[in-house]
């Protein structure tokens, strides 16, 4: 079977050749493995990246479309606030409050 040193070197060399061979195509096969979960994953970072722009979207469209809405709720709150503090105003010029004047009872 073994005849010359060069025998020896063919069958070496041959099964080198197929052990390179095996480990190339194992690791070709976890490459590919590894590309298709990263396409996979970044898949899914789209999709939630998509998603967060369709709700920020959603909220502009809210927000622009409630824009009238929030300018008469603060002309109101700060017509609310401005009459409040004219009704402090009055019953501080009259004489003082009720409450105030239970608190200093209470206090006695």
């Amino acid at each position: 079977m073994f005849e010359t040193s060069r025998d020896i070197l063919n069958w070496v060399l041959a099964v080198s050749a197929g052990a390179l061979a095996f480990f190339l195509c194992w690791s070709l096969y976890y490459f590919i493995a590894s590309a298709q979960r990263i396409f996979r994953l970044i898949k899914q970072v789209e999709q939630g990246v998509e998603k967060a722009e369709a709700l920020l979207d959603l909220i502009k469209e809210k927000v622009s479309g409630s824009a009238s809405y929030l300018m008469i709720l603060g002309e109101l709150l700060k017509r609310g606030i401005d009459f409040a503090k004219e009704r402090s105003k009055h019953r501080s010029s009259e004489g003082g409050d009720d409450i105030s004047a239970k608190s200093k009872k209470k206090k006695k």
